[in-house]
C-alpha cells in the first residue's frame, strides 16, 4: 500500500508540474500577442554559444516591414499560411508520400511551427522536441492573428550568424530599413531561411540565386501582395 502511495503522489506531483508548465506557456502566448518578445531561445542559445560576439536584431513592427518580405516567405516556406490552424496535415501526408515513393524526406514545418521552435525552443530532430512545437504550435495559432505569426517570425528568424529578424538582416546586407526591402531583396533574405548558418545572402551561391528566382516566381503566382491583404 506504501508503494502505491508513493507512485500516487509522484504522478499527481508529475500532472501538476505539467499543468503549471502548460499555463507558463499559455501566459506567455497571451503576452506576446500584445507585447514584443525581449528575446528567443535561438537568440539566447547563440549567446551563449558564442559569447562575446555581437547579435544584431531589432525589432519593427508589421506596418513598418516591407509587404513583400512576409509574401517571399509565405512564398518559400508555407504557401497554405492562411488556411492551415498551425500544422499542415495535408503538406505532412504529401510528405511522407513523396518518402515511400523513394524522393528525399522533406520538411513540412509550417511558419507558425517556426516561430514556436525559435521562440522558446532549441534545434534539432528528437520527437520530444517536434512534439512540443507541434503542441505550441497549435496553441499559437489560436491565440494569435496570423499577422502577429507573421511579425514575430520576421523579428526573430535568423538570416545570419547573429543576424536576427528582417530589420537587421536588412540593415546588414542592403544597407536599407525593412520598410523600402523589394521583392528581389525579399526573395533572396527568404532564400536563407532554410540554413542561415550556411546559405549567404551577401555572397549568394548558385542553390540561393536559383532559390531566390523560384520564391519570386511564387510570390507572382500567390497573386503579388493580394494574396496576404486580408491577413
Amino acid at each position: 500500500m506504501a508503494r502505491k502511495s508513493i507512485i500516487k503522489r509522484f504522478v499527481r506531483a508529475v500532472a501538476w508540474v505539467l499543468f503549471a508548465l502548460i499555463l507558463l506557456f499559455v501566459s506567455l502566448l497571451l503576452l506576446f500577442r500584445y507585447v514584443n518578445p525581449p528575446t528567443s531561445a535561438f537568440i539566447l542559445g547563440y549567446s551563449i554559444a558564442h559569447p562575446g560576439q555581437e547579435v544584431r536584431q531589432q525589432w519593427v513592427s508589421f506596418p513598418d516591414i516591407s509587404p513583400w518580405m512576409p509574401l517571399a516567405v509565405v512564398a518559400s516556406e508555407d504557401q497554405r499560411f492562411p488556411d492551415h490552424r498551425g500544422i499542415d496535415f495535408l503538406a505532412i501526408r504529401q510528405a511522407l508520400a513523396e518518402y515511400r515513393a523513394g524522393e528525399g524526406l522533406r520538411g513540412a514545418s509550417t511558419i507558425t511551427q517556426q516561430t514556436a521552435k525559435n521562440l522558446f525552443l532549441w534545434n534539432g530532430r528528437s520527437f520530444v522536441r517536434k512534439t512540443l512545437e507541434a503542441g505550441l504550435a497549435l496553441a499559437v495559432d489560436g491565440l494569435w492573428p496570423k499577422r502577429r505569426i507573421l511579425e514575430v517570425y520576421l523579428n526573430i528568424a535568423e538570416f545570419g550568424p547573429g543576424i536576427y529578424g528582417v530589420e537587421a538582416a536588412s540593415q546588414v546586407y542592403f544597407g536599407i530599413s525593412a520598410r523600402h526591402l523589394s521583392a528581389a531583396q525579399a526573395a533572396r533574405l527568404a532564400a536563407v531561411l532554410p540554413n542561415p548558418a550556411v546559405l549567404s545572402v551577401a555572397v549568394p551561391s548558385t542553390y540561393v540565386r536559383d532559390r531566390a528566382f523560384w520564391i519570386r516566381g511564387q510570390m507572382d503566382q500567390l497573386s503579388g501582395l493580394q494574396y496576404l491583404k486580408n491577413l
